[in-house]
């Protein structure tokens, strides 16, 4: 990751924020989009060419401190100052390139053990690593069922089974950038977004915000081929010993239409258990 990226990342951040959300007036024409430089410098506390020259890459040993000051100035969540931090060599967390995580098999018996949730293993890279059998019956409308990303910007089932598709991409986009910030170099994300850059122009312009968070709580609505439209909450749990893996579990409200949409689901089923998520058993 070069250090123009930790600029581009600067300058995208302060764009989406305007005077009155940081507390400042806002006075005379405005050129740019969002803060100017010379008011992050202020909420920050730094002179205004200490971070001009930190957007243009030229302050290369930026202080813990100093970005910590950034972060809040920029309001940014906290994966989103994480990211900040790795981008900027600045971490306080020295991790390692994260290998592809191996599913234990008393991992795959708990997924089993859920018969009437679906619940599946993802790691940072969205690439879905198992899943018990209502797992893969939720997502049995895809062609392959691989990686999050991928079904979402480049098969066409991906526009329909996500009910808000904008929601849907812009969360896959965000979660991609925050595995990028673990491991600039990983070549698999890398080539992950070349592939959706190609494959659906959408998500250039989804990259380019630079939002950047893990895995919410937030309620999602599906249009299942079989059993109709389904909404679910879901809960990701991180699975100890394994960084970057985890565990995401599904569930219906208890008595709702979702609920007998999920055992309609589960009754149509007739998906082997332990089939791992992309369509191998395991």
């Amino acid at each position: 990751m070069s250090r123009t990226e930790l600029g581009a990342f600067l300058v995208a951040r302060r764009a989406r924020l305007a005077p009155d959300d940081v507390g400042l007036a806002s006075s005379g024409t405005r050129r740019v989009a969002g803060l100017r430089r010379e008011e992050v410098a202020i909420l920050a506390g730094v002179s205004v060419d200490y971070y001009t020259r930190l957007e243009q890459g030229r302050e290369r040993h930026p202080s813990a401190s100093v970005l910590d000051a950034v972060a809040r100035a920029l309001r940014l969540e906290p994966d989103a100052r994480d990211h900040l931090f790795r981008l900027a060599r600045v971490s306080p967390e020295h991790l390692a390139a994260p290998a592809r995580p191996h599913v234990d098999p008393h991992l795959r018996a708990l997924l089993d053990a859920w018969p009437d949730t679906p619940a599946l293993l993802m790691d940072r890279r969205l690439d879905l690593l198992a899943a018990n059998a209502l797992g893969d019956a939720l997502y049995a409308d895809f062609t392959e069922t691989d990686n999050l990303l991928r079904m979402t910007f480049l098969d066409p089932v991906g526009e329909v089974f996500f009910a808000d598709w904008h929601r849907a991409a812009r969360a896959c986009v965000a979660n991609l950038r925050l595995a990028l910030g673990h491991d600039p170099h990983d070549r698999r994300v890398l080539a992950l977004v070349e592939e959706a850059d190609r494959g659906n122009p959408r998500f250039r312009e989804l990259w380019e915000e630079h939002e950047v968070r893990g895995k919410t709580h937030e309620a999602k609505t599906f249009r299942h081929g079989a059993v109709g439209e389904l909404t679910l909450s879901s809960h990701t749990f991180d699975v100890r010993g394994q960084d970057g893996l985890q565990l995401v579990v599904y569930r219906a409200e208890p008595g709702s239409p979702d609920q007998q949409a999920l055992r309609l689901l589960g009754s149509l089923s007739a998906v082997p258990l332990g089939r791992t998520a992309g369509g191998h058993t395991g």
